[in-house]
């Protein structure tokens, strides 16, 4: 593994914004400045067998992280992973229904020198989707055309929604995102899943989850036509929807109303989750020690809110990497996780997305930051496999 520059292509913003890429929001360099969100002026290139043994980890990691539902589930420890009450059973249900799972990610500390480190998992609405799978391709095919790379993402979800697809409700599934997300980020990731849906002859309606109606008459939802809904995609966190009136009918809607990411993915978007591991399988090499409400036997750890995102609210605690960062999370509790720095290359700390589609691994993405934490001012950079 290894980080190399490169010259980026003649309009590349036009190239990238041609392929739906439309959120701007930069990243940010060493000094605190402005770097492109996309940034193909430099890259990863991993040797072929770095990447089997990656794809590897993380399909043992999902298995783990399957089991831990189930054991989460059996002994009821709804409580620690901070869900309403009224929730537990649904959760429960849609677990033992096998309600179908779409894609989720793992974000892995990674070097090369040995195993993966999983640091969470984005188990219920992961972005950074459409870099993964199709800019960074494209990227590869202009610049590196001999190359490999990681990332069977677009075949695979065709071939997911083909595989769940007659376990629908009906032949219709609407795609939802939030309006008040202003980046547009999540409208376009939705927008590729959508057509990915279509590609494996899905009927697709998009609209924001904003403009999801209830029919108490007809006691269930609809659409801008007044239509009812009877599958629904959602890139909306499950703990916002579990906590309000809109939560309880959909929890009552179900399965009538089928959503994806499943009800039960709760639990696996859930920083607890990375205690819950390190309780069922101590010392797993894919693990660092983590553990819930208080450091326990931990010196060196950072601790992050069980339902934190985009590095929010974390907290380092370790010699010469105090740190910590602002945010809105934390009252429902917190894990404590090892701390393992991330490494670093040319002065920056890649953070490593591993993609998963259905049970099966699917690809890599790469995101950068100049500091300890994967926040909001970490760039996409592609990757390479040489021929």
């Amino acid at each position: 593994m290894r980080r190399e520059r490169g010259t980026p292509r003649p309009d590349w913003k036009r190239t990238v914004a041609d392929q739906g890429m439309v959120f701007g929001t930069p990243g940010r360099d060493g000094s605190g400045g402005e770097r492109p969100y996309w940034d193909e002026s430099v890259h990863y290139v991993f040797e072929m067998d770095e990447i089997l043994s990656l794809e590897a980890d993380i399909e043992v990691l999902h298995s783990m992280c399957l089991s831990a539902v189930d054991h989460v589930v059996t002994a009821e420890r709804f409580r620690d992973f901070a869900l309403p009450e009224w929730s537990w059973q649904a959760v429960a249900d849609s677990w033992k229904r096998a309600d179908p799972h779409v894609y989720g990610r793992f974000d892995l500390r990674y070097d090369g020198s040995g195993p993966a480190k999983l640091l969470e998992y984005n188990a219920d609405t992961p972005t950074s989707l459409l870099e993964a799978s199709i800019l960074q391709w494209y990227w590869l095919q202009d610049v590196h055309p001999g190359d490999d790379q990681w990332n069977s993402l677009h075949e695979k979800l065709v071939e997911r929604w083909g595989e769940i697809r007659s376990g629908l409700p009906s032949s219709e599934v609407h795609f939802t995102w939030s309006g008040e997300e202003s980046t547009g980020e999540d409208h376009i990731t939705v927008g590729y899943l959508q057509e990915t849906a279509a590609e494996a002859g899905i009927d697709t309606v998009g609209l924001s989850i904003e403009d999801i109606g209830w029919d108490s008459a007809l006691d269930r939802f609809v659409d801008l036509e007044e239509a009812p809904m009877s599958g629904v995609f959602k890139l909306y966190p499950w703990e916002w929807v579990l906590s309000d009136q809109f939560g309880k009918h959909v929890t009552r809607s179900l399965p009538e109303t089928l959503w994806l990411e499943p009800l039960w993915k709760t639990l696996l978007s859930n920083k607890a989750l990375l205690a819950v591991l390190w309780e069922m399988y101590p010392g797993h090499p894919n693990l660092l020690p983590a553990s819930l409400g208080n450091p326990g036997l931990l010196t060196e750890y950072v601790r992050k809110p069980l339902l934190g995102r985009e590095g929010a609210n974390i907290q380092i605690v370790a010699p010469d990497y105090e740190t910590a960062t602002g945010g809105v999370y934390g009252e429902e509790g917190f894990v404590y996780q090892m701390f393992d720095p991330l490494p670093e290359f040319d002065g920056y700390r890649p953070a490593l997305g591993a993609w998963l589609v259905g049970d099966t691994a699917a690809g890599l993405g790469i995101r950068e930051t100049a500091g300890l934490i994967t926040d909001d001012g970490a760039a996409f950079v592609p990757h390479r496999i040489p021929s």
